[in-house]
């Protein structure tokens, strides 16, 4: 069993900044690829923004240079820095986790998602 548990999303001025966070317990081998997504309304989901085991990184065009994603190995956590956020940014924020589990299966994992408003 392993579990995803997201925190950090909320409401926010434009300009603003908010760090969602997604937390991996239990029968966890190893985290391979960490990512963030998001889902707006009448939207289809997309990548925000993916971070490898050695750290390399990819973002989407519409994030770069103000969106960072970061991963604590030692945590089993995944970071995803939102600054000078816009309403266009708003929506359901998930992260998905490819997990080796201790019985090394590889799956995707999908954390419960958090909202984030961008709004005056």
């Amino acid at each position: 069993q392993v579990q995803l548990v997201e925190s950090g999303g909320g409401l926010v001025q434009p300009g603003g900044s908010l760090r969602p966070s997604c937390v991996a317990s239990g029968s966890i081998f190893r985290i391979n690829t960490m990512g963030w997504y998001r889902q707006a309304p009448g939207k289809e989901r997309e990548l925000v923004a993916g971070v490898a085991r050695n750290f390399s990184t990819t973002y989407a065009d519409s994030v770069k240079g103000r969106f960072t994603i970061s991963r604590d190995n030692a945590k089993n956590t995944v970071y995803l820095q939102m600054n000078s956020l816009k309403p266009e940014d708003t929506a359901v924020y998930s992260c998905k986790l490819a997990i080796t589990t201790t019985t090394f299966r590889v799956r995707d994992y999908w954390g419960q998602g958090t909202q984030v408003t961008v709004s005056a």
